[in-house]
């Protein structure tokens, strides 16, 4: 992990000063943080599940391009938007990155509550602008994980937010407030690289990204030791009548996110972390936002299909274009 060059780039950084850390005996360290509200939200979600103690029949129409009209029994609850596409091809469950359901954009493994029409959306629709924007948040969510593990228990991390970025500003962003004894600090390349090998590691571990709706004051006991979350999960709570708040998971990784996410850590690729900058702002402690750039791996390209686009294009097996245009 990262904590090593951490140290090692601030002691460089102020050569004859020395720092010495003594926690609390009381005080979590980061992975007893993030054990907590990973153990919290598996719980919310089994209490959630035991609300259905008997399993009820949902229809849910498929109204896509291919096979529309077909009808899907599924399981209240429990079935997702993913489980609807397993009937109908392999391509659908590769290649979907979120669901329409009655219209609203969904993730792929969050359940389905009622009877509804489903579709799915692709990074090669014609306006894949909700799809952007969700791999866009899931970057953002991996580069947050990362960050919060990087300094182990030397330095505090607090994470902030992740910006809502548009698309063509061709970088997602995570906000955090590093310990005060790093506000000097400037990462080197060898400092990102660093951070992008670890983020390389949860990719390739293909995590899926579950949603879960909790009531504010479960949110709040998952995030009591980060103020600036708390802000969020009373400001989202405040929102909606019912005080509901909408909660992300990857692996064992807990944020407060509206989502709607990739359905896995695995549809990232060419994954970087860039940059990092001090923002302006009013308060005491300074906020750095971190960057980065990536590719989903379905816009990956091999030399095969490059050579047969510059002949002109082709027709894939599933019927989509190859030579087809996206941006994202």
């Amino acid at each position: 992990m990262a904590a090593p060059w951490a140290a090692r780039c601030l002691r460089a950084g102020r050569a004859g000063r020395r720092f010495v850390t003594t926690p609390s005996t009381s005080r979590l360290t980061s992975d007893e943080i993030i054990q907590m509200r990973n153990k919290l939200f598996t719980e919310e979600k089994e209490r959630q599940l035991s609300l259905y103690p008997r399993i009820e029949k949902i229809e849910v129409k498929y109204v896509g391009k291919s096979h529309p009209g077909s009808v899907f029994v599924m399981n209240k609850a429990l079935s997702t938007p993913y489980n609807c596409a397993m009937h109908l091809s392999e391509w659908h469950c590769k290649k979907s990155v979120l669901a329409l359901v009655d219209g609203e954009v969904w993730d792929m493994y969050r359940p389905l509550t009622k009877s509804c029409e489903i579709q799915f959306l692709t990074f090669k629709d014609e306006d894949p602008e909700e799809v952007n924007k969700a791999y866009w948040r899931s970057c953002a969510m991996i580069m947050a994980c990362v960050l919060k593990r990087a300094f182990k228990d030397e330095y505090s991390v607090n994470l902030v937010k992740g910006p809502e970025v548009p698309v063509i500003a061709g970088a997602f962003c995570y906000d955090v407030i590093l310990d005060s004894r790093l506000n000097d600090w400037k990462p080197t390349k060898d400092n990102f690289r660093s951070l992008t090998r670890d983020a390389s590691m949860l990719i390739h571990k293909d995590l899926p990204f579950e949603a879960l709706h909790v009531e504010a004051k479960v949110a709040c006991e998952m995030f009591q030791h980060n103020r600036y979350k708390m802000e969020m999960i009373k400001q989202k709570a405040s929102q909606n009548t019912e005080g509901i708040v909408m909660l992300h998971r990857f692996g064992d990784f807990v944020d407060v996110s509206e989502g709607p996410h990739i359905p896995r850590t695995s549809f990232c690729y060419q994954y970087e972390i860039t940059s990092a900058h001090d923002l302006q702002t009013n308060q005491s402690e300074l906020i750095r936002r971190f960057q980065g750039v990536s590719l989903p791996i379905h816009l990956k390209i091999t030399e095969e299909r490059y050579l047969e686009a510059e002949g002109g294009g082709s027709e894939a097996k599933d019927g989509t274009e190859e030579g087809k245009t996206v941006s994202v």
